[in-house]
């Protein structure tokens, strides 16, 4: 059902944590599943992430998702992360059952909230970057759990 990828980042997460004075921290969540994540940014002078932790209340496919999620944010430039979307961390993972589509949807959507954030905090404006819906989202599409 789920590939390796999706069970290593499962059972050996990567950034777990909290980053304290965080540059942008971004949280969403699903409220029909249930599953919450929380992503923090700590970016420097140059708009560089320096370091990424997160903390997800969630299902396995939850937990790998903000693993792999982080992972690719990593280093990268604010722009560079806002391009991260939740096919590429679905197609990192080497896919995700179709009822857990919805956990890379809030990776990304918890990445975006960030720089959002960060973005709000700093007062700049990143290219392409709009307001999150809201804290806590409701994926309509997702009716089947």
């Amino acid at each position: 059902m789920y590939s390796e990828k999706v069970m290593d980042h499962f059972q050996n997460p990567r950034n777990v944590g909290e980053i304290e004075d965080a540059s942008g921290i971004g949280t969403v969540g699903n409220a029909k599943c249930g599953d919450i994540m929380r992503i923090y940014l700590d970016v420097d002078e140059n708009q560089v992430i320096q370091d990424v932790k997160f903390k997800t209340f969630g299902c396995g496919a939850a937990v790998a998702t903000s693993s792999m999620a982080t992972e690719m944010v990593k280093g990268k430039t604010v722009n560079e992360a806002l391009t991260v979307t939740n096919k590429a961390v679905m197609e990192a993972l080497d896919g995700l059952p179709p009822v857990k589509v919805h956990c890379s949807l809030l990776a990304e959507e918890a990445i975006h909230a960030a720089l959002w954030d960060y973005a709000e905090k700093n007062h700049i404006k990143i290219e392409g970057l709009s307001k999150p819906k809201s804290d806590i989202s409701e994926h309509e599409e997702e009716e089947d759990y």
